[in-house]
């Protein structure tokens, strides 16, 4: 009879905790469906797209501020929409409109993604003289990890015709890189066709123009060879003057570029070249110098030797790895919603 007891006791106090154990565990699902039903609030719809809308205003005024500003209010957006995704019913019935709303979430957060590991920047490359991996001006995102400094190619040259009244045509650049494979590869770009290198897309630009190439031969018998780009040509012909100063030396030399020949004549069709009749004036303190290519400059701290004129292009570089994730989520969209579209107004006969 003692045994008895204890077995109805013991029973009774399994079931006690199994109660307790399933009412807790009940408050526990109640709480995280209370908070996914609040996450997928409507009015917070609302707020979320009116806080994107100022992310957008923001990063459009503020130069600086073009990343964070958007990423959050993307996040928090892919969250609400997941939320609703997983408390609505009507989801789990209709399984293409599932599929569309998943693939808004994924463009979301792909958007918010690119923002992140994004690089926006541009870089002029002499014609004959390998990019070197560092650009002119960039910007990119907090966590962009991308090796750009070891990307190497060769800009070849390029030709660009004009019409009449200097209407630019297309931009045909040939340019070569050494491939995974070692060996020399070579292709034309333009401003629509880019060269991708690891996934970096280089564009050329309407920003080309003149190169003098020297050749410095320090004090010390250091001898290295380089380029001054200048101003872009035509947009700044009457202004082809840069100054510079050889590496290594205390020296600011100050060169202008003296064409004497029309080179695009606006009453004709013509192409860019580079001019047959000019002079290099090269100013040092208050010497005043004009060189030919070939001519040497002795000047206090080494020599200076003008080995001609050189043309160079303008490319905009631009990396976003998420582009074809994005056209994949929206052709999965486009499907899936046309898809649940057409179940839901086709046409069905009435007997049916």
């Amino acid at each position: 009879m003692v045994c008895t007891v204890k077995e109805d006791k013991g029973t009774q106090r399994n079931a006690e905790q199994a109660w307790a154990d399933h009412t807790k565990a009940q408050k526990g699902h109640s709480t995280v469906a209370s908070a996914l039903r609040s996450l997928a609030s409507l009015r917070l719809t609302l707020i979320l797209i009116a806080l994107l809308g100022f992310g957008i205003a923001f990063a459009y005024l503020w130069e600086g501020a073009r990343t964070w500003p958007l990423v959050i209010p993307l996040i928090l957006l892919s969250l609400n929409l997941l939320a609703a995704v997983l408390t609505n019913v009507v989801f789990r019935r209709q399984t293409a409109l599932l599929v569309f709303h998943l693939a808004l979430v994924a463009l979301l957060l792909l958007v918010a993604a690119g923002r992140l590991t994004y690089l926006n920047g541009y870089v002029g490359v002499t014609e004959g003289v390998p990019f070197d991996g560092v650009l002119s001006e960039s910007e990119h995102g907090p966590m962009h990890a991308g090796e750009f400094s070891r990307i190497r190619f060769v800009n070849r040259g390029f030709r660009i015709d004009y019409a009449p009244g200097l209407q630019r045509g297309a931009t045909l650049n040939e340019v070569a890189w050494v491939g995974p494979d070692g060996r020399w590869h070579e292709s034309r770009i333009g401003d629509q066709e880019p060269l991708i290198l690891s996934g970096y897309r280089f564009y050329t630009t309407f920003n080309k123009g003149f190169a003098p190439t020297f050749r410095w031969r320090s004090a010390e018998g250091t001898e290295l060879r380089g380029s001054v780009q200048l101003p872009p040509y035509p947009l700044k012909e009457y202004s082809q003057a840069a100054e510079w100063a050889p590496p290594g030396s205390g020296l600011s030399i100050w060169v202008m570029l003296d064409i004497d020949e029309i080179l695009l004549d606006p009453a004709q069709h013509t192409s860019f070249r580079l001019p047959e009749r000019y002079k290099l004036v090269v100013r040092i303190g208050r010497d005043r110098h004009e060189m030919r290519p070939g001519e040497l400059l002795q000047t206090s701290e080494g020599v200076l030797q003008f080995e001609g004129l050189r043309s160079w292009m303008g490319y905009r570089v631009f990396y976003d790895w998420t582009l074809p994730w994005l056209l994949s989520a929206c052709a999965v969209a486009v499907l899936s919603l046309s898809t649940h579209f057409w179940k839901k107004f086709a046409a069905r006969p009435w007997d049916a």
